[in-house]
């Protein structure tokens, strides 16, 4: 809910013969952020973008990626690492933009909660089966991650389609058909009963609730990846556990953890797997965090729980060891500062291409670039190559440098990502 309304920042025959039978949309161009428009029933009055990497298979796999409260489908491309993820392993990303309540998506309505009910669900699924046709989708490997409002989203769309998504990832979510109504649907923290985590159900509640959204089906579940920061005070912590006690109890499983571990500093996971050993949900506690996720890394822990990454969904993306170095030189007074940022290609290839992602612990505030084209949303900060400067040959570096405004304490960036993998800092 990126501040809910911001704090600012089945598929059914019918939807098929649309798609068919509409005149050909605007086609997006490789490599390229483009609009559709056409796309087939869009009862929730969404926008689409859709962002086509250059390489790709024959059939490449499709993530439908959606934006928090107040925010945009091209904000979500240009503030996340999924686009250079993709440029990197080879899939789609579809980018809605949502129009109700400040730009947040339907998780209230009754008609939200159900299978091909309407509202923004079936738009988005005329997305996804536009997609799939448009550019040879594999119908394998559909996925769906999202933040906040978008976070909620992707319960929804896990639980009224489990036949389409293959796996999900939600980032400050709640769980499938938690808000009674849209009046519940409250901007202000602590207002909301449901993003409060004040509604009190057991997992067999909870799990009703998804099985509600597609009566009599009996098909495989999509796995499950939530993620919540420890200090939300916007959409509460304690909606995790409701969450973990949805979806295990939707696969049968029960609500003690099968293995916990800590993946990289401050992030605790839980992991609830089945007999054979595959891990159907797992969940990260991000210590210490606000309303701030995604952050660095973890729309690549994402990818990889999908198993987009050829690494298998149920391990944990590994960066390869001293792949990339990050040296990040401020030069503060008052309330602003300049800073020089040098990645230094540390491996054995070269990097073809580059985006540099890493999340602000204050409030700075990007007024200027150069050297790259750089982007912010909320505390996110996304730096992608120049014409003149995408290509890192191994042993060499690339500098750019940006502007900014702060208040309080400017501390540096703790982590950087490159193209979704983690940088080691200079020292």
């Amino acid at each position: 809910m990126k501040r809910l309304t911001a704090l600012v920042a089945g598929v059914c025959a019918a939807v098929l013969s649309v798609v068919m039978t509409a005149t050909l949309p605007h086609q997006a161009a490789a490599a390229t952020l483009a609009e559709v428009t056409g796309f087939g029933a869009n009862p929730g009055n969404l926008r689409m973008h859709v962002y086509v990497p250059d390489n790709r298979p024959a059939r490449p796999a499709i993530v439908l990626a959606m934006h928090g409260c107040g925010g945009s489908g091209p904000g979500l491309y240009s503030g996340s690492e999924f686009a250079s993820l993709a440029d990197r392993y080879g899939f789609i990303v579809i980018y809605p933009s949502a129009s109700k309540k400040g730009n947040c998506f339907d998780s209230w309505s009754a008609e939200s909660h159900v299978r091909g009910g309407g509202s923004d669900p079936v738009s988005l699924m005329s997305m996804v089966t536009y997609t799939l046709q448009r550019y040879g989708g594999d119908a394998d490997r559909v996925y769906v991650t999202g933040t906040s409002a978008g976070g909620m989203e992707t319960n929804i769309m896990l639980g009224n389609y489990p036949d389409v998504f293959k796996a999900g990832a939600a980032f400050m979510g709640v769980p499938h058909s938690c808000f009674a109504n849209e009046a519940d649907y409250i901007p202000s923290p602590g207002a909301s009963n449901c993003a409060s985590g004040r509604i009190s159900k057991t997992p067999q509640q909870w799990g009703d609730l998804v099985r509600a959204a597609y009566p009599g089906y009996t098909g495989a579940r999509p796995r499950v990846q939530l993620w919540h920061g420890t200090n939300d005070t916007l959409v509460y912590y304690a909606a995790l556990q409701q969450e973990i006690d949805q979806w295990t109890n939707v696969f049968g499983l029960s609500q003690t953890p099968t293995g916990t571990d800590t993946p990289q500093a401050n992030w605790n996971r839980r992991r609830y797997a089945d007999p054979a050993g595959t891990v159907k949900v797992e969940a990260y506690s991000i210590q210490g965090a606000g309303h701030s996720l995604p952050m660095s890394g973890m729309a690549a822990a994402a990818v990889q729980f999908f198993g987009l990454t050829g690494g298998g969904p149920t391990s944990t993306p590994t960066p390869p060891a001293g792949a990339c170095r990050v040296t990040y030189t401020p030069d503060s007074w008052n309330n602003g500062f300049t800073a020089a940022v040098t990645i230094a290609n540390t491996g054995t290839t070269a990097v073809s291409g580059w985006t540099l992602t890493w999340t602000w612990p204050g409030n700075q505030q990007i007024t200027n670039a150069w050297n790259a084209t750089v982007s912010q949303q909320g505390a996110q900060v996304t730096a992608r190559n120049a014409a003149y400067n995408a290509t890192i040959a191994a042993g060499t570096a690339v500098t750019f440098g940006l502007q900014a405004t702060y208040s309080g304490t400017n501390s540096a960036p703790t982590q950087f990502a490159l193209n979704g993998t983690a940088c080691a800092l200079a020292t």
